[in-house]
């Protein structure tokens, strides 16, 4: 075998590796659900953490899904974090108690609910829930996330999915894709046994694991890190399918488009700084926990995985063609795509045939087209700091 056989060949394993983790995690998401419920005890606390940035219009809807779950001895916290408009009012106005934040410094999430955290410490809850101050919180979901929190001690994760609110075909397809990274994907470590990425909203954490976080930091996947750093710290997630949370993606184009960036590009940064570490800790602690969170955060966004697969396809293809070299390594990646489409088509026969139809399935590869210049934006004008996604 040639070195550029082993090359290629190195290549394909890597593009391997998001594939059968996602497979992995698709089949066993169609197996019979094995996560429990426990029951929250009367004197336990819940203080539901609330970080807002010009959310006055949406804000009360969030509240309204909240206050009809809280029982007397729980609160709301709203940290107007640097808000230019009646955020804090509004919230103050709808009964919950509100901190204001200004620091044009340190901007972003993480320093708001670092912010909130101080100041509940001041009187502790014995659970801390964190949504976004855009989503819904479904019925019964908040006393179920702060039971299984206090319950195994570690961080619960609630289901958590976006909904597109027109019907053109990157809206749809977005929501799709945001139901296999959301749902479908750790509904099948969860039934595994293994634990899940934190998703930003509809998190909750026993105060003595939040409480001593890193929060203070401009990470613009602040949630992401989070899970990372709790579950080195012997505190992987847990998913939660029976708690559900809910949002829209913003209507218009641009907005959403900036959105996605962040996450992307978030996502993207945090597999090269983050998977390695995960990789090696769960080597040296034989932890299958720490194991499966660096797998599962090494796989890209789908239209990046795909867009990687086919070129890497084409180029083994000229190759092979031309200089009788790589064939092992062009047929792994027709094996990968393989087992990648296999996955996707299982995920909507499962959960997507209610998103999309068949046909605007189909049309998948103009939707990763459309998506080079973000990840070209990477490459060359990658954003490393937050910025908030502006509601419509």
């Amino acid at each position: 075998m040639s070195l550029i056989d082993v090359f290629l060949l190195l290549i394909a394993i890597l593009l391997l590796v998001p594939c059968t983790v996602i497979l992995i995690q698709v089949l066993f998401a169609c197996m019979p659900s094995k996560l429990g419920n426990a029951n929250l005890a009367e004197d336990k606390t819940i203080a539901v953490l609330i970080p807002a940035h010009n959310e006055s219009v949406g804000i009360i809807a969030t509240l309204t899904s909240i206050q009809s779950q809280l029982r007397p001895q729980d609160r709301v916290l709203v940290v107007a974090d640097n808000c230019t408009d009646d955020t804090a009012e509004v919230a103050e106005n709808n009964g919950v108690e509100v901190i204001r934040r200004q620091d044009s410094e340190n901007r972003g999430k993480g320093y708001a609910l670092d912010f909130g955290l101080k100041h509940l410490s001041q009187n502790a809850p014995d659970v801390v829930v964190i949504i976004d101050a855009d989503c819904l919180l479904e019925v019964n979901a908040l006393s179920q996330l702060a039971a299984n929190a206090l319950h195994y001690e570690r961080p619960v994760q609630a289901l958590y999915l976006m909904y597109a609110k027109g019907n053109n075909l990157k809206s749809k397809i977005a929501e799709f894709a945001w139901c296999v990274k959301n749902l479908v994907r750790p509904l099948g470590y969860a039934n595994l046994g293994l634990p899940c990425q934190l998703m930003g909203t509809g998190m909750a954490f026993p105060w003595a694991t939040i409480s001593k976080a890193d929060l203070a930091n401009g990470n613009i996947v602040e949630d992401m890190k989070l899970g990372i750093d709790l579950s080195i710290a012997g505190m992987p997630p847990i998913f939660y399918l029976q708690s559900k949370v809910t949002s829209y993606f913003p209507i218009a184009s641009e907005v959403q488009s900036g959105q996605k960036v962040r996450w992307e590009h978030g996502h993207l940064a945090m597999i090269f700084a983050e998977s390695p570490r995960l990789l090696g800790h769960g080597i040296l602690k034989r932890d299958i926990n720490l194991l499966a969170m660096a797998f599962d955060l090494a796989v890209p966004p789908l239209a990046l995985l795909v867009m990687l697969l086919l070129g890497f396809a084409g180029i083994t293809g000229a190759i092979l063609m031309l200089y009788d070299v790589g064939q092992l390594a062009f047929q792994l990646t027709l094996f990968s795509l393989a087992g990648l489409t296999g996955a996707i088509a299982i995920a909507w026969w499962g959960w997507g045939k209610n998103i999309i139809s068949l046909s605007t399935l189909l049309l998948v590869p103009i939707y990763i087209i459309l998506k080079i210049p973000h990840y070209v934006k990477f490459l060359f004008k990658r954003q490393k700091t937050w910025n908030k996604t502006e509601r419509d």
